[in-house]
């Protein structure tokens, strides 16, 4: 076990990498841009890009954890707003690989054009949400989601605010999950399981 001093956003970076990501995604708005910017920083090895608005880089985790990769997602509050759609509707068809959503939320307008509480639309798609409140949970409770997606097949948010992804403290990380060379072959689902319209 190593000890780091890190920034919420890049503990949250770390727990990702080390949970086994193959992806990562996203759309820059403080306080989350730092996120994608540390898995760049931290691992060659992760597909790790910036996505033309939030939708996209919803859709692309989405599309990732289809096919049995972990993917990270992330985007500030009013992000969300724009990753609506596919957010919605994942919480419906479910993941197949880990898909972990970090949301920054903003309370008293750092900047931002206005304040919103994500874990009302967790609420309203009835997926988990972790909420940590310190740079080692950022850390501990980014690698519990990534188990916690698969384990059920759903995504789950991960809520952090502008004060935790922007301030340091140390982490102490633990070895990393064993990344197999290449995605695991699965079964296909049921494409009537992605299929969301009434019939189904």
């Amino acid at each position: 076990m190593s000890i780091e001093l890190l920034l919420g956003a890049e503990a949250v970076a770390r727990g990702a990498i080390d949970a086994g990501i193959k992806g990562a995604f996203s759309y820059a708005g403080t306080p989350a841009t730092e996120i994608l910017e540390s898995v760049q920083a931290f691992s060659k090895e992760v597909w790790a890009m910036w996505s033309a608005n939030e939708k996209v880089a919803y859709e692309e985790a989405l599309g990732m954890s289809y096919v049995g990769g972990r993917a990270l997602v992330s985007m500030k509050h009013v992000g969300l707003n724009v990753a609506m759609d596919p957010f919605m509707s994942s919480a419906l068809t479910g993941a197949v690989g880990g898909l972990v959503l970090a949301v920054g939320d903003d309370p008293g307008m750092h900047s931002s054009q206005n304040e919103q509480d994500s874990r009302c639309l967790a609420d309203f798609a009835k997926i988990p949400v972790f909420e940590p409140s310190t740079q080692q949970e950022c850390y501990d409770m980014t690698r519990e989601a990534f188990d916690l997606s698969e384990k059920h097949g759903i995504p789950v948010m991960l809520r952090l605010v502008t004060r935790l992804s922007h301030s340091r403290a140390p982490v102490a990380l633990r070895p990393p999950h064993e990344r197999p060379s290449s995605l695991e072959a699965k079964p296909l689902p049921d494409p009537n399981d992605w299929t969301l319209v009434p019939i189904n």
